[in-house]
């Protein structure tokens, strides 16, 4: 079976100028962000993300969205992949699903850790497949106010932007949304 290659592009891109898939269903616990941060600091950058060119010519992540969110400035290596709207949210459901299937040999798991000391907590814990939670100070719980909200979808962003003016000068609280 021949496989084809939906990579059209290799970039580097500011962090910032990457725009993250509004449906990205991914959430990402302060664990895995300490775990991120020393693995940068230890090798750098090693691994690219995965984008989308849109009509606008801008570019939306599909896969990276935590190494973007990191750091605005920091430059990063981008596969540009030719998919649409449907696609990406395919590649969305899949890439993380996909590499989670993956077993641990246990006993590979750990020669291979005896092998690779590591004095940061955070690698250490993501290299014998644990999890270190950071100590962060304990927050109060938020207090949620009930709100009733409307969404409407404009035919354009012409229309979209008229509405919200129409809506504003009607003294409500409105934001613009796109996807």
């Amino acid at each position: 079976m021949k496989t084809p290659s939906r990579i059209v592009e290799h970039l580097r891109v500011r962090a910032g100028d990457l725009e993250p898939h509004p449906l990205n269903p991914r959430v990402h616990p302060d664990s895995q962000k300490a775990a991120l941060r020393a693995a940068l600091a230890r090798f750098g950058i090693a691994r690219s993300v995965l984008a989308r060119r849109l009509p606008t010519g801008r570019l939306q992540l599909i896969d990276g969205h935590l190494r973007a969110s990191l750091d605005a400035e920091t430059v990063l290596d981008v596969e540009v992949v030719e998919v649409g709207e449907q696609e990406a949210r395919e590649l969305l459901l899949t890439l993380d699903p996909l590499a989670a299937l993956a077993e641990t040999d246990a006993e590979t798991l750990a020669a291979l850790a005896e092998l690779c000391p590591a004095d940061d907590e955070a690698l250490k814990a993501l290299w014998h497949g644990e999890r270190a939670e950071p100590e962060l100070p304990q927050k109060p719980e938020p207090e949620w106010e009930r709100q009733w909200l409307v969404m409407v979808r404009c035919e354009s962003e012409s229309a979209q932007g008229a509405l919200l003016e129409e809506l504003a000068r009607r003294g409500l609280d409105c934001r613009a949304l796109t996807s």
